[in-house]
């Protein structure tokens, strides 16, 4: 008994109101999963290819579609099964040269139709790309570099046909000046054709028999430039400047490509970036910290004297408003500066200092030497923190 077939419509995964491109598309994926090539020695995945193959070869064909979808695979049954067949259905006059142009060309680097003219027009050239080193300033601010590089230029003595002077490019008689040539290869669903670059002329069309001693043939020479790059303010690390028309030479009459130069930004010792703001630490004394007085602060602007209020705890931020990076869009705009300022314990005191500390600590609740009551309670502070701390610092 023969084993019953699947419907056309299930088989690509699509609806039966499915349009053209649907369709197409649906096989595509398919016969790239399953494809023989790929999976070689999987009888399952060959069954599945040839089975979404037919599924195709009727659905992509308005008749057979229009046939399939009244009387179903009974339409096709006792058809001419013969060479190409798969479970008796004919392939012949289904078109898969658009499909299998592209798939054998994603699968063994070939061009497929869909790259389906020629090179040899007007093509824009390659970009090249460098990268520079600025310093944290200059990226907030902006500067200028100067990038020495090479780059080539049409060679002068052809013109940058690239043949001996008084000579010209002849017509690629592989391909007749096309620029491509096609392959045509047979299998089980029919003739299969692949349009791939022409390997002679490398896709221009033209082929150069006498070569200019000036440019060995390629039209271009290559010299040494140094190239001006502004660097705008408020660039960050890893963003690129494009310069146009800096790049390699285009073809055929096609217009230079651009160069592109990725700016890094140097760590800096104090300041660190995020987006449009900077954030640094600052230190203060505990004598700062608990009455209060003026703190300088570094910035990109310079320093500026930030007046700490008495009180602060350690950690405290501090918003300069801006004080950050300007705006890539509006240098006008710029972002804010945050300061985190943390109070330094002194590690070497004098003599008279630590006496003055523990004169300090003695007005300030005596925490170098706790003393505990009879009902084991501490003794509790007559005056608050501050007031004996401004009371120690007068005397």
């Amino acid at each position: 008994m023969a084993e019953s077939k699947r419907d056309y419509y299930e088989v690509l995964g699509v609806g039966r109101d499915a349009d053209d491109a649907a369709i197409k598309k649906a096989y595509r994926a398919l016969a790239k999963k399953y494809h023989p090539d790929m999976n070689p020695g999987d009888a399952d995945a060959e069954k599945k290819f040839k089975e979404a193959s037919e599924a195709y070869a009727v659905l992509s064909d308005p008749d057979k579609r229009r046939q399939y979808d009244q009387f179903g695979h009974a339409a096709f049954e006792g058809g001419a099964g013969g060479a190409g067949g798969f479970g008796g259905f004919d392939f012949n006059g289904a078109d898969f040269s658009d499909i299998f142009g592209d798939i054998f060309g994603d699968l063994f680097g070939g061009g497929g139709r869909r790259g389906g003219r020629a090179n040899n027009g007007p093509m824009k050239g390659s970009n090249i790309r460098k990268s520079i080193r600025i310093t944290f300033e200059e990226a907030v601010f902006g500067c200028e570099k100067e990038l020495d590089l090479v780059l080539k230029d049409p060679c002068s003595t052809c013109n940058g046909t690239g043949a001996k002077p008084g000579t010209s490019p002849e017509t690629c008689p592989k391909c007749g000046g096309k620029g491509q040539v096609v392959y045509t290869s047979q299998s089980f669903f029919g003739t299969v054709q692949n349009v791939q670059t022409c390997p002679n002329c490398g896709g221009s069309g033209k082929v150069i028999k006498e070569k200019c001693t000036s440019c060995s043939g390629t039209g271009f020479t290559s010299s040494r430039k140094k190239i001006q790059v502004s660097i705008p303010a408020g660039m960050d690390n890893g963003q690129s400047v494009r310069i146009r028309e800096k790049g390699e030479p285009g073809a055929n009459g096609g217009p230079r490509g651009d160069l592109l130069v990725e700016v890094n930004v140097s760590r800096h010792p104090i300041f660190q970036r995020q987006d449009m703001h900077i954030f640094s630490t600052v230190p203060i004394s505990f004598a700062q910290a608990a009455l209060g007085g003026d703190v300088r602060v570094p910035t990109v602007d310079g320093d500026v004297i930030y007046t700490v209020k008495p009180g602060t705890k350690t950690d405290t931020k501090v918003r300069l408003k801006g004080k950050g990076v300007p705006s890539l869009r509006n240098a006008q705009v710029r972002g804010d500066h945050y300061v985190t300022l943390v109070i330094q314990t002194p590690e070497k005191l004098s003599a008279e200092a630590k006496e003055a500390l523990r004169k300090f600590d003695l007005l300030a609740g005596n925490t170098l030497n706790q003393e505990t009551s009879e009902d084991g309670k501490g003794k509790g502070k007559k005056k608050g923190f501050m007031d004996k701390m401004k009371e120690a610092f007068e005397e």
